[in-house]
């Protein structure tokens, strides 16, 4: 161990003094400006991690490297697909050697807009949701101080950091560069957009009764409102909560708490099943079954959440109006 620690001291301060020589010759950063369109709020960037193209581009492949996994089989990628609006499809995600997961992988896209991370809101940062992962048996099941052992003795990361941030790999260094590349995952077109703006074409007969119900009757937009269509709470959607998991009790122990989840962005929502926490819904279909129902009557649901008595056309028409919310820019 003694002798391991000295090569890390050794290293660590290599790359120290690269980093010295390489701030004091190099240009300014190019810095990442993350534009949105009117009515969607600034992306919020926190002051000690700014987006610069460098470190962006180094989360990226961060975020797509399964060195970062104990198996090297796993990547963030492996549950956040770039090319399904981030989520990887599954009911509950798959981590290394097949292990399943506690919950569904919600989708990165506008994820620098959420006040608390993970579905139990376990997270207050973008920076450190990145350790939880990493850790998790059910996940990338890689200690910390091995994730950064390897980052060190890789061939190119080291220099790619210090060409960062004037330093090498390093708990904070990692983390920020991560969380930089997941804030330019920003969705906006829509075809809802384009009618928010004045554009009375963008939907249909019934997509319009759809969004009718689900501001009006529905009451959708209790839990689903603003740019981002959801109000950042963590409610009981209803649904009977497990032994294993108990939602937002979990972080804060709070009886009231159990059975309560984040509410998701209903952004791309067409394109992000299965549903709910654990992925038990397959469809939208059964999403609005479910809500039409009231709920299962569990111990502390939404007192909003009561039966609706839809017909099958005010069903349809939620259904249709939930896919006017798709980023068509994004789709495969």
């Amino acid at each position: 161990m003694e002798t391991r620690r000295c090569a890390w001291l050794l290293i660590a301060l290599a790359v120290c003094i690269a980093g010295c020589d390489a701030l004091s010759a190099s240009e300014e950063p190019e810095v990442v400006q993350v534009t949105v369109p009117d009515g969607f709020d600034p992306v919020p960037i926190p002051a000690f991690n700014p987006l610069t193209a460098a470190k962006v581009e180094l989360g990226r492949q961060l975020f797509s490297d399964p060195i970062l996994s104990r198996t090297e089989a796993v990547s963030c990628a492996s549950c956040h697909e770039a090319t399904r609006f981030f989520i990887d499809g599954k009911p509950r995600s798959i981590g290394v050697e097949g292990r399943e997961g506690l919950r569904n992988a919600p989708s990165l896209l506008n994820v620098a807009y959420q006040r608390l991370l993970f579905w139990d809101g376990g997270s207050q940062t973008l920076e450190s949701q990145v350790l939880a992962p990493l850790e998790n048996e059910a996940e990338m099941d890689l200690p910390l101080d091995a994730v950064l052992e390897r980052l060190m003795n890789h061939p190119d990361y080291p220099t790619r950091f210090v060409e960062v941030f004037g330093e090498g790999p390093s708990i904070p260094t990692l983390t920020q560069a991560i969380a930089a590349f997941e804030r330019t995952l920003v969705s906006t077109g829509s075809r809802y957009d384009r009618f928010q703006t004045g554009d009375t074409q963008a939907l249909t007969t019934l997509e319009r009764e759809g969004e009718a119900l689900f501001f009006g009757r529905a009451q959708c937009s209790t839990c689903h409102s603003g740019f981002l269509l959801t109000n950042q709470q963590f409610e009981n959607n209803g649904l009977r909560p497990t032994e294993a998991d108990s939602g937002r009790a979990r972080i804060t122990l709070n009886p009231q708490d159990v059975g309560r989840f984040k509410v998701p962005s209903l952004r791309n929502v067409a394109w992000t099943a299965p549903y709910m926490h654990d992925g038990r819904f397959a469809t939208l279909e059964a999403v609005v079954a479910h809500y039409d129902a009231g709920g299962e009557g569990t111990q502390n649901q939404h007192p909003r959440i009561q039966p609706l008595h839809l017909s099958t056309q005010e069903k349809d028409a939620l259904v249709a109006f939930l896919h006017t919310l798709t980023d068509e820019a994004l789709i495969p």
